[in-house]
């Protein structure tokens, strides 16, 4: 079964982010999909062919990580967007951020801490599974660095595609358009 790009052009005209930067976004989305796919099926046919066990097999596995978690990343980033950015705070997520922070503020300060961090990359909020604890944890490549069975609750895309188009190198006013347009219901809905 091959993957489908997702259509997320209803964000088109959300405030902060113009329909080139989203519209060059979802083409790089597009491609992630498709090179999941191109990846997946090479794979197959190489262990129909016996050809496991060879560096060309190796290098495509490890290549898998780089293009699925690219493509699953890129949906989950698109589909926290596009709500009003306002989180109630007095329901399950804001009272679970201020248990695991001390308050609202705190975890905001750092999770835009995290997206300003220096170099390319994912901000993201985890949810620990075995603890219920919240973390926000810096991600350099797609495929390292997430905590492992940790579910990804908030997704902040800082590689450069995500905000140069409109912002340069103003990724701090990149992240305050994106917390003005986080869809809050969607994130709290991956709260376990």
């Amino acid at each position: 079964m091959a993957y489908t790009a997702k259509d997320y052009n209803n964000l088109i005209g959300m405030e902060g982010f113009s329909e080139t930067l989203l519209k060059n976004h979802f083409t790089l989305y597009q491609g992630y999909v498709t090179h999941t796919n191109k990846v997946i099926d090479t794979l197959s046919e190489m262990v129909k062919t016996g050809k496991i066990g060879t560096p060309e097999y190796a290098e495509l596995k490890r290549r898998l990580g780089w293009e699925f978690n690219g493509m699953r990343l890129h949906e989950l980033y698109f589909e926290n967007l596009g709500g009003k950015g306002v989180l109630d705070k007095s329901g399950k997520l804001g009272k679970k951020l201020v248990e695991d922070f001390g308050s609202y503020e705190n975890w905001e300060a750092d999770f835009k801490g995290v997206g300003t961090t220096r170099g390319i990359g994912w901000a993201i909020l985890y949810q620990d599974p075995i603890s219920g604890r919240l973390l926000n944890q810096w991600i350099n490549e797609h495929d390292v660095g997430h905590p492992a069975g940790c579910n990804p609750l908030l997704i902040l895309d800082v590689f450069e595609h995500a905000f140069m188009i409109d912002y340069g190198l103003k990724r701090a006013d990149y992240i305050t358009s994106f917390f003005k347009n986080i869809k809050w219901e969607a994130v709290e809905g991956r709260l376990k």
